[in-house]
């Protein structure tokens, strides 16, 4: 199906330009959220009639999205999780959590603006980028750890995934003394 586009989309096209899309991505997404037109005699003469209308509107959302992204720009945001010693999650995070851990810091995001592929299910320092609009692109670090004295740690480039990350002792330095007492010789019961 031709469709004429109302907004810049990525990986389709600049607005006003007329694109050739399936029948379900124009029926499903772009005509319902009003991303796009049909492209037919009515719709080009209405489309261009519009136009400087659509590029205003579409300049005041490039602009409100800048200033959030001037804000929101390399921030590193905490979350606290549960994981096991290996620093493996016993969940994940994905981009429903992202956004509701941005919007308790007081940032509007939607979900679909996160772009995170696969969940987090590692602890660790993770880059997230974050599309508030379609010109404008961003990246947040997230903070995953176990609890906030774990997430400054991480902070400060410190491994949380070893054993003398989480119990403070250097599993190198052990030895076998260290695990049994070298004077008792077996069967001495005295």
């Amino acid at each position: 199906m031709d469709v004429i586009l109302l907004e810049r989309i990525a990986k389709l096209g600049q607005m006003g330009e007329t694109v050739k899309v399936r029948d379900g991505f124009a029926r499903n997404y772009l005509l319902p959220l009003g991303k796009a037109l049909r492209a037919n005699a009515a719709n080009k003469s209405r489309f261009e009639s519009e136009r400087a209308t659509l590029e205003a509107r579409n300049l005041e959302r490039k602009s409100e999205a800048q200033t959030v992204a001037d804000t929101l720009n390399d921030k590193s945001f905490v979350v606290v999780r549960s994981a096991g010693e290996t620093g493996q999650l016993y969940g994940s995070v994905a981009a429903r959590d992202i956004a509701e851990v941005l919007a308790a810091e007081g940032y509007n995001v939607g979900r679909n603006q996160i772009d995170l592929n696969n969940p987090i299910k590692t602890i660790g320092l993770h880059k997230v980028v974050i599309h508030l609009h379609a010109e404008v692109e961003i990246s947040i670090t997230l903070n995953v750890a176990r609890s906030a004295e774990e997430a400054e740690r991480q902070t400060k480039g410190e491994s949380l995934t070893s054993a003398d990350a989480i119990y403070g002792v250097d599993e190198d330095a052990l030895k076998a003394e260290d695990f049994f007492q070298p004077d008792d010789e077996f069967g001495d019961d005295e």
